[in-house]
């Protein structure tokens, strides 16, 4: 153009000097300038249409890289190269990973979508410039030698039409397609160049947004990983605390939260030895073995008193805690809360010493429904005679260990009956047969229990001080009762209540030192075993009737 311009200024300077002599001559002259001016007028036009083509790639690239949405910028891609190329219809196909390519955009220039009808192209180009990776453009396709004898080309009635390969670092990864099925020659060469530097920007968009996506899968998955992990963090019934390696709360679980009493967000960032006062002597002997060596520790148990709980009993481990690269970031606490199973040991071994082993290793512990249940049993109550007027005698040091002596041995001997000893009153003891384990023989192994106490409290005297010397009366009733946990949440006992226990109360405060008292009820299931004698009626409070009531001589 440039040239023409300089042939375009030495044809005006040479008509300024033309004369009237010249004139003839003028008319070659004359035409030549009329050419260079159309020249240079095509010229002018090319230029304007690659300014504006390259305004409208910037524009292209600008709102391709404004979105990293795929499917906003699929179709951004093919409505605007419909637009710059005046196409009728426009195709977006990808690769996918087994090489067969998919249509993922198919619009015409109206700006709508393609209806399924219309999704027909020439799969023959489109394999052209997938085998070669080169760009094809055909002015008109039923009449191109490398088209013609395509079916598709023939069945859809193609003209004009450019391919062109999407390709990201020599990697294919799709084609754009445009056509033109009315107009012959509707693409100039241009149009396919603008197409192959749209297509560069266009598979730049499209791989930052296929990347992008992945992205966003990848943190989906992650978050979706995290939550997990925090809903299993959570979910953990030990506590976990974590600190760092300064000594600071990082992180702790809902478990650790009820265990501390204390919220997450009330811990967090304060120093271990503040949060967690009462165990500071025990976890400062093991940080350092944690943090600078590197080591574990189990099974460390412990019984502070915390802070709104009272005692507790606990078992720490502390490991620890590693990042990336096994970079030390700290330790981590884990605290299994034993206080509930400590509990339950301890009324373990408070039943054990009130229930004998035998009817332990017979219990099922469903049978101690709360709540209870109502059986017939056999009730034995068993007093000291004399105990209130001795210990106005000595001590109550001495008192209490003489009053041991003596529990211990009528607890002994109701136990080896299998006995269930429910409590001691004072100088008083109060048993059971037949619960929790069903006893048919409940009654015969009440009155045998209450022979063998007084045969071994006579055996006992002669070891004892003579003021030591107590009596035992003992009363039976054999009748209905309710057996089982009363009590609340906070405070249970095994227990039996029922008329059959005030029965067996009465008659005990009726018998002398050293006598067995047993209700009719009680003698007509042991009557072939036991020698009796019977009594006057007893009158006891609570009783309309009188009693019959017989004392226990021996056993037969």
């Amino acid at each position: 153009m440039r040239q023409r311009l300089a042939s375009l200024r030495h044809l005006v300077r040479y008509l300024a000097r033309v004369t009237r002599q010249d004139l003839p001559a003028m008319h070659t002259e004359w035409e030549r300038l009329v050419a260079l001016v159309e020249d240079i007028q095509r010229d002018v036009e090319a230029l304007a249409v690659a300014h504006r083509q390259s305004l409208a790639l910037m524009d292209v690239a600008q709102a391709m890289n404004s979105s990293l949405d795929l499917d906003t910028v699929l179709q951004m891609v093919i409505d605007y190269i419909i637009r710059l190329t005046q196409a009728e219809r426009g195709f977006l196909m990808l690769r996918e990973e087994q090489g067969e390519l998919r249509t993922v955009i198919a619009r015409h220039w109206e700006q709508e979508d393609l209806s399924p009808a219309e999704l027909n192209f020439s799969r023959s180009i489109v394999q052209r410039v997938v085998a070669t990776g080169e760009p094809v453009l055909t002015s008109n396709a039923q009449h191109d030698p490398r088209f013609r004898n395509g079916e598709s080309v023939a069945l859809y009635h193609l003209k004009s039409v450019i391919c062109v390969p999407l390709k990201v670092k020599d990697r294919l990864v799709g084609v754009i397609y445009v056509d033109h099925r009315m107009r012959s020659g509707a693409f100039a060469p241009q149009h396919l160049g603008m197409l192959m530097a749209f297509a560069h920007q266009a598979a730049t968009a499209l791989e930052n947004a296929r990347l992008f996506q992945e992205v966003r899968r990848a943190l989906a998955e992650v978050s979706q990983l995290k939550d997990l992990l925090d809903r299993v963090f959570a979910s953990i019934a030990s506590g976990v605390v974590t600190v760092d390696t300064e000594g600071r709360i990082v992180m702790c679980n809902r478990a650790a939260e009820r265990l501390l009493c204390a919220s997450f967000e009330e811990v967090k960032g304060y120093p271990w030895e503040q949060v967690l006062a009462p165990l500071a002597s025990t976890l400062r002997s093991y940080w350092p073995v944690v943090v600078e060596e590197g080591r574990e520790v189990v099974g460390v148990e412990v019984s502070p008193h915390w802070p709104g709980r009272g005692r507790v009993y606990w078992q720490l481990s502390m490991s620890p805690w590693y990042g990336e690269n096994r970079q030390l970031l700290g330790a981590t606490l884990v605290i299994h809360d034993l206080t509930e199973q400590r509990h339950l040991e301890e009324m373990q071994r408070i039943f054990e010493r009130m229930v004998s082993p035998e009817v332990i290793r017979q219990l099922s512990w469903e049978q101690l429904r709360p709540g209870g249940e109502r059986r017939e049993i056999t009730v034995v109550f068993a007093d000291l005679r004399g105990f209130t007027a001795l210990g106005e005698q000595v001590s109550p040091e001495t008192l209490v260990t003489m009053l041991n002596r003596y529990l211990a041995l009528a607890a002994g001997v109701l136990l080896e009956e299998g006995g269930t000893v429910d409590k001691f009153i004072g100088d008083a003891a109060m048993a059971w047969f037949n619960a929790p384990v069903p006893q048919p023989d409940h009654a015969l192994r009440a009155v045998r229990a209450a022979w063998a106490m007084q045969q071994r409290l006579r055996q006992l005297h002669p070891q004892l001080p003579p003021a030591w010397r107590l009596g035992m009366g003992i009363g039976i009733h054999t009748g209905e009762a309710v057996i089982g946990l009363v009590g609340s949440e906070r405070r249970l006992d095994y227990t039996v209540i029922g008329d059959a226990v005030n029965v067996a109360k009465r008659l005990e405060e009726a018998a002398r030192p050293g006598q067995i008292l047993l209700t009719e009820a009680t003698w007509r299931l042991v009557q072939e075993r036991v020698a009796v004698r019977p009594l006057p009626p007893l009158s006891v409070k609570g009783k309309k009737t009188p009693l019959r009531v017989y004392e226990m001589t021996g056993l037969r």
